[in-house]
Order: C-alpha cells, then sequence, then structure tokens
C-alpha cells in the first residue's frame, strides 16, 4: 500500500453480490492504489468485505471507511483488524468513526457521549493491538486483564484512521488517530480548513471521498455526477461548504428549490465540477493534483452513474 499520495477507488455499497469481486479485481488490474468499503446500516459488514477483497487480490490495499465505533466492543473490533493484518500485511487501513447519528440509534448503540466514547475507543483499540493488557471501563465496556494473545498479533499493526466531521471530532483524530478520512464533498478549501483542526503534531493520512464521473465529454461527466450530488446541503454537511467561496449562493439555491432533483438540475455547471471530481480525464486529474496540493493523501473516487463496472473503466483513465 502506498505512502505517497494515492488515487483509490470506493466499492459502491450497493453493488449485487455477483459483481463484488470482479469489481475488486478490475480495480487492481486497472492500477488503483487502494479499494475501499464502507460500512452503511443495512448494508454489508465492513470486515466481510475487506477479507473477501484481499482474498480475492494480490496487491491491492483495502480500507474500510468507516467502522461505527459503537457498533462493536473494543476487544471483538481489535481482533478483526489484528486478524486482517496478520492474514494480509501491510494491505490494509481500517477507518472508525461515530457512525451516522440516525442510523446508530435505529441500531441502538448511539453512545450518550459520543466524543468521549470514540476517544476512549481508539485508543483502545490501539492499546490492544499493540499488544497490552487493559483493565477498566473503556468506551462503555468494563475490561478486566483484556489482552489479545500474541500469537493472533500482527507484526505491524494496520494504520487506523477517524472518519469524522467538525472541529472536536477532527482534533481528536489530530490527537489519536494515524490519519482522517473526510467524506464527500471534499474540496481544497475543505481540506485546509480540516487540516488546521486536525492540527496533528506528526505524519497524518488524509483520505478524501469524492463522487466521480469521467467522460471525454465534459459535460456528459457532469450530467452523470448531478443526481449524486442531490443531498449536499443538509445540516450534516455544513463544514463542508463553509469554507466555499459560494457557500451563501449554494444555501440559497438549496432554499429555493422544491426537491432534490430541481435542486441537481439547477446547480452551476462549475459548481458540480468543484463538489464532484466530474470532467475529462485531465480535468479530473487536475483537480486530484489540487486537493493533492491541499494536503490529501489518498483521493477515493466514487462512481457516479448507474453502471458502477463500467463507470471503473471510466475513471481508471485518470491514472
Amino acid at each position: 500500500m502506498t505512502a505517497t499520495p494515492s488515487i483509490s477507488v470506493m466499492l459502491p455499497r450497493d453493488l449485487p453480490a455477483h459483481q463484488v469481486l470482479d469489481y475488486a479485481r478490475t480495480a487492481e488490474r486497472t492500477g488503483f492504489d487502494e479499494l475501499w468499503v464502507v460500512e452503511d446500516l443495512g448494508f454489508r459488514g465492513g470486515f466481510a468485505q475487506a477479507a473477501a477483497v484481499l482474498a480475492s487480490t494480490e496487491r491491492i490495499g483495502v480500507g474500510i471507511g468507516i467502522l461505527p465505533a459503537a457498533s462493536r466492543n473494543v476487544a471483538f473490533a481489535a481482533m478483526e483488524i489484528a486478524t486482517l493484518g496478520q492474514l494480509f500485511p501491510g494491505r490494509v487501513v481500517v477507518g472508525i468513526g461515530h457512525g451516522m447519528p440516525g442510523w446508530m440509534r435505529q441500531a441502538g448503540c448511539w453512545p450518550e457521549r459520543p466524543l468521549t466514547f470514540l476517544n476512549e475507543y481508539t485508543q483502545g483499540v490501539r492499546a490492544l493491538l499493540a499488544g497490552d493488557t487493559l483493565t477498566g471501563t473503556v468506551a462503555g465496556a468494563s475490561l478486566e486483564d483484556l489482552r489479545l494473545e500474541p500469537s493472533s498479533l500482527p507484526e505491524t499493526s494496520p494504520p487506523l484512521l477517524l472518519g469524522v466531521r467538525g472541529p472536536r471530532s477532527l482534533a481528536v483524530s489530530g490527537r489519536v488517530a494515524d490519519g482522517t478520512v473526510l467524506a464527500e464533498p471534499v474540496t481544497p478549501e475543505y481540506v485546509v480548513a480540516a487540516r488546521e483542526q486536525i492540527a496533528a503534531p506528526g505524519a497524518h493520512r488524509v483520505v478524501a471521498y469524492n463522487l466521480a464521473a469521467v467522460d471525454q465529454d465534459p459535460n456528459a461527466a457532469v450530467t452523470t455526477a448531478r443526481p449524486g450530488l442531490e443531498w449536499i446541503g443538509e445540516p450534516d454537511w455544513a463544514p463542508h461548504l463553509a469554507p466555499l467561496p459560494f457557500a451563501a449562493e449554494f444555501a440559497a439555491l438549496r432554499a429555493d428549490c422544491a426537491t432534490r432533483q430541481e435542486f441537481t438540475e439547477r446547480l452551476p455547471a462549475e459548481w458540480v465540477q468543484q463538489l464532484a471530481l466530474a470532467g475529462t480525464p485531465a480535468q479530473v486529474r487536475a483537480r486530484i493534483d489540487e486537493l493533492t496540493a491541499a494536503g490529501v493523501t489518498s483521493n477515493v473516487l466514487m462512481p457516479a452513474g448507474p453502471d458502477p463496472l463500467a463507470a471503473l473503466e471510466q475513471l481508471a483513465t485518470v491514472l
């Protein structure tokens, strides 16, 4: 797995099961550095997807982004991470986060103090992966002389990243994680603002998710990307939009639209190209270079359009 700026791709959460491994092998064949899997409530489990993809490929790195912390006891999360680290050394990156509050409440596992919980949880997982013994209350669990057996520990622990937004959560990531996963849309302005809030004292990886559509016709790419931007502007995404020079105009447009479809149809093409990686291969590569210059170390492309496998081949033209 590369430590230098990389271009990666996401495995769509709703991809038909019979296409998952073909998609992973295509991502590897076409030259992407990493494949990122997601764990969204009601879809597929992060560890199971990662293990299947790793076993079906030879080189490509696999990121999990993100695992909702409160959904797993710290001990069992550490066991799963250690297992992947042992079986596939150097190929795994693990993202942990709060999870979407609505989903976590649906599942009955939203903690009373989510920020404290995530801080303790991340540090607890790191300690167990380092071979430490834990006793006492960690992220709501009462532990008694808990450790991972030396034979189960990977030689090198997979990097732990936090997938978070908001200044307080980003600051926690800067203190306790190896990097941060920034959810879409990620613009250079947002990266700069987020890195200031992360304020990591040393090396810190920044993974950026972005909706992506690539076509020799830039107008066709913008058209493909539009539907995937319908949710942008909802309250949770305010930190992503605040640093943008057109934030006020964006908010006014959103408020003026009666439906999400109307909103996406009225989005100016230049805004689409700033909120997504949409355009010709040269245009998208230039945008990736801008994100890298702002501090992104791994650009994760989320394929737009109805056919993710076909989109994958198109996205690979930026490599």
